[in-house]
C-alpha cells in the first residue's frame, strides 16, 4: 500500500527564468509556423545568455519559398517574446539583444516517416492525474505554478513595480491519509529592482499574493518561509544564467510526483509524440480519475519512429482503482485513436496554441475556447465508463 503520511516537494519557475525564456521563444516560433500551415514541421531549440539569443533546429513547410520568407520573421518573434516577459535590462533587453537564426529545413528522411502518419520519433511518454486538487494535479507543483503566475500577473499589471521577471518557488507539503494538509516549507526567490531591498522587504511584497493562492489552512505557525534566502537578487534572467529550451521538463509536468519519459515539449510540433502523446496520456489519465475509476492514475505510452500504432499502453492506479488496471488499459485502447494523427485530430493540436504552455505548466490549466489546453478536458468520461 502506498504511503499515506509524508512530505513531498515540488518547484516551479517563472516565465522570466532563463530556460523558460527559451521555451517561450521556441514555442512562439512553432505557433507562427502552424498559423502559416497547420501541418508545419518544427523542431526549434533556443539558447539565451547575456545580450544574445541563438535559435536553431529544423522546420518544414510544403512550399520551400514560403519557408524562406518566414525565416526573416524569426528575430522579431524572439524580441516580442522577451518584451512580453518584461526584460529591459542593460545586458538583456528585447530591443538590443543579438538574435541569431540558424533554423534549417527538416531532414527528408524524417519527413518521409511522419508524412505517412507515423510517429516523429521513438520514445515513452507518461500522463498522470490525482484527485488531491480540483485540477486533478499533484498539489505541490500546481500551487507552485499558481504562486508564480499570480505574481507575474501582478507585476505586469503594475501592482508590484519593484519585482522583475525571473523567479522560482518551491513548496513542501505535508500529507495525512494521502491528502495535503500543511505547507511545511515555502521557498520563493524573485528578482527585484534595488539592492537596498532586503529579504524582509520582498516578503512583505509577495506574502499577500501567496496567501491569496494557497488554501489558508495550509499556512500554519509551523510553516517556514524562505523568501530570497540568499539576499539580493537584482541581476536575473539570461544575463545571470544561460537558458536553454527543454531543461525544465519536471516543472512542465508533475513536479516529480510521477514519471517523465525524458522528452521535452517546447519547440516541437504535434507530430512529435514527445509532446502530443504526453498530452494524450495526461488527457486519458485525467479522464480515468474524473470518471471515478481510480483516485490516481499513471499512464505510459510508447512509440517507434515512422510507426503509427502505439507499441504499448500501461496503466498503474497505485492501488486506488475500482476496476483492474488491465480493464482500464483495454478501455483506453477502445476509447481513443492513439496514432499520432488520431491524437492530433482528437485534441485539435494543429493550431497555434503552444506559446502559452511555455510557463506555469503544461497541465492543470483550464481548457480554452480556441483549443488551448484541450488535453485538460474531461469529455471522455462516459466513453471510458462504457468500455469498462
Amino acid at each position: 500500500m502506498a504511503r499515506q503520511n509524508y512530505i513531498f516537494t515540488s518547484e516551479s519557475v517563472s516565465e522570466g527564468h532563463p530556460d523558460k525564456v527559451c521555451d517561450r521563444i521556441s514555442d512562439a516560433v512553432l505557433d507562427a509556423l502552424i498559423a502559416e500551415e497547420e501541418n508545419a514541421r518544427v523542431g526549434c531549440e533556443t539558447f539565451a545568455t547575456s545580450s544574445l539569443v541563438v535559435i536553431g533546429g529544423e522546420v518544414g513547410l510544403s512550399d520551400p519559398e514560403r519557408l524562406k520568407d518566414y525565416m526573416g520573421r524569426i528575430p522579431q518573434i524572439a524580441r516580442d517574446c522577451i518584451r512580453d516577459i518584461g526584460y529591459e535590462q542593460e545586458k538583456f533587453h528585447w530591443n538590443t539583444c543579438h538574435v541569431l537564426n540558424f533554423l534549417h529545413e527538416q531532414s527528408a528522411h524524417i519527413w518521409q516517416g511522419v508524412s505517412k502518419d507515423g510517429a516523429g520519433d521513438q520514445g515513452i511518454m507518461f500522463g498522470y492525474a490525482v484527485d488531491e486538487t480540483p485540477e486533478l494535479m499533484p498539489a505541490p507543483i500546481q500551487y507552485s505554478h499558481q504562486i508564480l503566475k499570480r505574481l507575474a500577473d501582478a507585476r505586469k499589471a503594475g501592482e508590484v513595480p519593484s519585482l522583475r521577471p525571473d523567479a522560482k518557488t518551491q513548496l513542501s507539503l505535508r500529507y495525512e491519509n494521502g491528502k495535503p494538509v500543511e505547507v511545511t516549507q515555502l521557498v520563493l526567490s524573485t528578482q527585484h529592482e534595488s539592492e537596498d531591498q532586503t529579504s524582509d522587504d520582498i516578503r512583505a511584497i509577495v506574502e499577500p499574493y501567496i496567501r491569496e493562492v494557497l488554501p489558508s489552512a495550509w499556512l500554519t505557525e509551523n510553516t517556514e518561509w524562505w523568501v530570497n534566502p540568499t539576499g539580493t537578487f537584482v541581476i536575473g534572467g539570461p544575463d545571470s544564467d544561460a537558458g536553454l529550451t527543454g531543461r525544465k521538463i519536471i516543472v512542465d509536468t508533475y513536479g516529480g510526483a510521477s514519471c517523465h519519459g525524458g522528452g521535452a515539449f517546447s519547440g516541437k510540433d504535434p507530430s512529435k509524440v514527445d509532446r502530443s502523446a504526453a498530452y494524450a496520456a495526461r488527457y486519458l489519465a485525467k479522464n480515468v480519475v474524473a470518471a471515478g475509476l481510480a483516485r490516481r492514475c499513471s499512464l505510459q505510452l510508447s512509440y517507434a519512429i515512422g510507426v503509427a500504432k502505439p507499441l504499448s499502453i500501461y496503466v498503474d492506479t497505485q492501488g486506488t482503482g475500482l476496476v483492474e488496471d488491465e480493464a482500464i488499459e483495454r478501455a483506453i485502447a477502445r476509447s481513443m485513436d492513439l496514432t499520432p494523427r488520431g491524437i492530433r485530430e482528437h485534441l485539435g493540436l494543429n493550431r497555434p496554441i503552444y506559446a502559452r504552455t511555455a510557463a506555469y505548466g503544461h497541465f492543470g490549466r483550464p481548457p480554452e475556447e480556441d483549443g488551448g489546453f484541450s488535453w485538460e478536458k474531461t469529455d471522455l468520461i462516459e466513453a471510458l465508463k462504457k468500455e469498462v
